[in-house]
Parts: structure tokens; C-alpha cells; sequence
């Protein structure tokens, strides 16, 4: 949790960022959402084959990781050029991306003798990183208000500190040993992976990171163009993101007791009304509309990893790389076409189109799988002891 932490407060303080970039390079909207492509699409697009190398080589080198991450986010700052500065966003992107899967992974090893509480347990997990975000655009305000656009050289001691410190204990953490050949080859035989399901649900982590990471990037700029100061859009960015703090592990632990789909399909609904409401009405009620939206737009995200972990079985690395990077990578590409819609119509009506989103989502929904069939998938995984040493033979 510590180091899911600190690996995504630099996504946080990315959007801080943005008033200085656009000051100090002479961009639009839709170019400095370049940046956060950059950053979000390498994270997006390298998880699934860190998914892999997880599944084959186990997760103890996630310190690295997270260390890769701090030290080149924390040279934005000191970026000569915009090219110099995509290609410093995407570098630290690249650790994210080796990050996530491998300590999904870690959480769901941990998680594998426990009949309940899984949700519950997930859900705490992807909360450390939502917190990190949450802080993320306090930590910026604080530091570029004090020494401006370098103030990210600071950036670099977290990750580091917290890299090292994972590096130590993962080293000592043993992971489970692999299943046999012959027998994972039987149990991938009796079973191939439901697709419809899996479409289902990377549409509906797509369609949540769209929304949550457009809000995010974009509510400072946009508070900013209203004429309110950091000191304002600081913490409402920070409350955007801290309410999904709360509606995880509140989701997490719904899920539990009512099941996956129907808490995403209710958080769904609920959310048509909070993105529209705090699109339509800025100011400071937007600190309540953006509760309404950590509540429900922003907190399931756990629930759609462990489908997807469920769905794939034995590959559950590459399942974690698979939701978060096409989901997230999705949100990335959301950002900058947001920023165009922005320069021609202005970036509340840009952000309306938000609402379309979220409710386009809804019937897909309805596709993802439920707990009875994911409980027969696992037992029509499970192959007799016999037919295993056939399958191998």
C-alpha cells in the first residue's frame, strides 16, 4: 500500500503542473493533454507485458519499479524543450506501468486462501494508490508555490525512500510455486478464458478512467481560466480524489455482500447525476459534487481488476496489466482529446461530454459476469488429479 502510494501522487501532481507548462512552453489545451498521453499511455500499454514477467518471474523487484518512476518524474521540472518533456513524462510512465501489475499481483497472492473479504481487501490496496492521487495536488501546490516548475527535483525523494524499502522486503517475500506444466495445461484446456465478459469489463475500467482521469487533469486549468487561485483548485482536486478513497473501501465491502456487477451497475446510475452536477455548477459547491463523484464515478476500479483476475484464471499478472493498461491508456488518450474540444467550445462544455460517457456505459455494464458465473468458471477450471496426469502425458 505504501508504495501504490507513492507511485501514483506523481500522476496527482501532474495537473498542477499544467498551468506552468502551458505558461512556460506556449501550449493549448489539447497539447499539453500530450503530457499526461504520455505519461498514462507508455504506464497503460507496458502493463500487460509486465503482467506477463510477473506471471514468469514473480514481483520482487517492484522497488525498482517505483524508484525508476521518482527519478525521472522528478527531471520534468528541468525538461529544455516540449519534446525533452514528453519523453521525460513516458519514461516515468514506463515504471508506473512495470509497478502496477506486479503489485496487483502481490495483493492477489496474498489473497488466494481467503474466501471473503477479497473485495474488501482489494479495494484497500487500490485506495493507497487513489490516496496518492488525492495528495498528490497538495504536495504540488506546496512545492511549486516555493521553488515554481523545479520543485519537482524534490519528487524524487518518496519514491526513491519508498522503492528501497520495498525492494528489502520483497526480497524476502516467496512466492507461491508455479503449477506444473502438464497441469496448467490441462486446466487452460478445460476452460478458455470468456471473452465477451473480459470486452465487458476493460469497456467499463476504459469508460471510469476516461472520466475520473479528464475530471482530474483538467479541474485546475479549469478553476484556474473561473480566476480562482491554488490555494482553491488544490484541494478540490485533492477532494475529487480522496472521496474515491472512501467510496472504494466502501464498495469493496458492498461487493462482498451484493456482488460485483450489481455495485458497478448502481455506481453507474449514481454517477450520470454527480458528473452533470459538478460540470454544470462550479464554484464552491463543486467540494460536495466532487464527493458525489468519488463516491460513485471514481471507487470501482478494484472491483473490475479482480473480475478480470477471476476471468483469466492462472494469468492474473497479465489480467492486471490488461485492465489497468487499457483502461488507463484509454483515459490518457481521453485527456488531450478533451483539451481539443476545450479550444473550440471551452472546457466546461468539453467536461459536459463526460456525462454522455458514463451513461453510454451503463448497458455495457450489464454484460460483466456475474458471481454465480464466475463461481462455475472456477470449478469448471478445476481439473481431477487424473485427467491432469492424462493431459500431461
Amino acid at each position: 500500500m505504501l508504495g501504490h502510494f507513492t507511485v501514483d501522487s506523481y500522476v496527482g501532481v501532474l495537473p498542477v503542473l499544467y498551468p506552468l507548462l502551458i505558461g512556460r512552453f506556449h501550449l493549448d489545451l489539447a497539447t499539453v493533454g500530450l503530457v499526461t498521453l504520455a505519461y498514462s499511455g507508455f504506464a497503460s500499454i507496458s502493463q500487460p507485458l509486465f503482467g506477463i514477467l510477473a506471471d514468469r518471474h514473480g514481483t520482487r523487484f517492484t522497488g525498482v519499479a517505483l524508484a525508476w518512476t521518482a527519478l525521472s518524474f522528478a527531471s520534468i521540472g528541468f525538461a529544455p524543450n516540449f519534446a525533452v518533456l514528453v519523453a521525460i513524462a513516458a519514461a516515468s510512465g514506463l515504471g508506473s506501468g512495470a509497478f502496477h501489475p506486479l503489485g496487483a499481483l502481490t495483493v492477489r497472492e496474498s489473497l488466494l486462501d481467503r474466501d471473503r473479504g477479497r473485495n474488501l481487501a482489494m479495494s484497500v490496496y487500490v485506495t493507497g494508490g487513489t490516496a496518492g492521487v488525492a495528495v498528490g495536488p497538495l504536495i504540488g501546490v506546496l512545492l511549486f508555490g516555493l521553488l515554481g516548475v523545479h520543485g519537482t527535483a524534490l519528487l524524487v525523494l518518496p519514491g526513491v525512500l519508498a522503492g528501497g524499502f520495498l525492494l528489502l522486503q520483497m526480497g524476502r517475500f516467496a512466492p507461491r510455486a508455479a503449477a506444473p506444466k502438464s497441469s496448467s495445461s490441462a486446466v487452460g484446456l478445460s476452460h478458455a478464458t470468456p471473452l465477451l465478459p473480459l470486452v465487458a469489463v476493460v469497456a467499463v475500467m476504459a469508460s471510469r478512467s476516461w472520466t475520473t482521469i479528464t475530471l482530474q487533469a483538467f479541474t485546475p486549468t479549469w478553476y484556474h481560466q473561473l480566476g480562482y487561485q491554488p490555494w482553491f483548485y488544490g484541494p478540490l482536486a485533492t477532494t475529487l480524489v480522496l472521496a474515491s478513497c472512501v467510496g472504494s473501501v466502501g464498495c469493496g465491502s458492498l461487493a462482498d455482500r451484493f456482488g460485483r456487477r450489481a455495485v458497478i451497475i448502481a455506481t453507474l446510475v449514481l454517477s450520470v447525476p454527480a458528473v452533470w452536477l459538478y460540470v454544470a455548477f462550479p464554484g464552491p459547491q463543486g467540494f460536495f459534487t466532487a464527493i458525489l463523484i468519488g463516491l460513485s464515478a471514481a471507487s470501482t476500479a478494484p472491483l473490475t481488476l479482480i473480475l478480470a483476475q477471476e476471468l483469466m484464471g492462472a494469468r492474473a499478472g497479465f489480467a492486471s496489466g490488461l485492465v489497468m493498461g487499457l483502461g488507463f491508456v484509454t483515459g490518457a488518450i481521453g485527456v488531450p482529446v478533451t483539451g481539443l474540444v476545450a479550444n473550440h467550445f471551452g472546457l466546461q462544455m468539453a467536461l459536459g461530454l463526460q456525462v454522455a460517457v458514463v451513461a453510454l456505459t451503463i448497458p455495457i455494464a450489464l454484460l460483466l459476469p456475474s458471481e454465480g458465473s464466475l463461481r462455475r468458471l472456477r470449478e469448471e477450471r478445476v481439473v481431477p488429479p487424473a485427467a491432469a496426469l492424462a493431459a500431461g502425458r
